[in-house]
């Protein structure tokens, strides 16, 4: 069983910086892929980052050059590093993870970028 618990959500001014973490419980590993991804009122969820270790790290082109993705194997956390917000970044971002083919969700957190 795998738990994700995410934090670090806000509500930040146009430009501003937030960094959301998300810790793993269970058995994750380093090569099993962990991300990010957000969904806004009235939209799909929607891939914002992934990363693993041996794989690529992909970034949404909407995010590329303003968020970056980062681990911590030894912590079993995945970050989020998000600058250069803009309003359209609002939404719920939810941390998963791939455990073998099986998915797991946290919570959520909650960004508000306002204008």
């Amino acid at each position: 069983q795998v738990q994700l618990v995410e934090s670090g959500g806000a509500l930040v001014q146009a430009g501003g910086s937030l960094r959301l973490s998300c810790a793993a419980s269970g058995s994750i590993f380093s090569t099993n892929p962990m991300g990010w991804y957000r969904q806004a009122p009235g939209k799909e969820r929607e891939l914002v980052a992934t990363i693993n270790r041996g794989g690529p790290i992909v970034h949404a082109d909407s995010v590329k050059g303003r968020f970056t993705i980062s681990r911590d194997n030894a912590k079993n956390t995945v970050y989020l590093e998000m600058n250069s917000l803009k309003p359209e970044d609002t939404a719920v971002y939810y941390c998963y993870a791939d455990r073998f083919g099986m998915d797991y969700w946290g919570k959520g957190t909650l960004v508000t970028v306002s204008s």
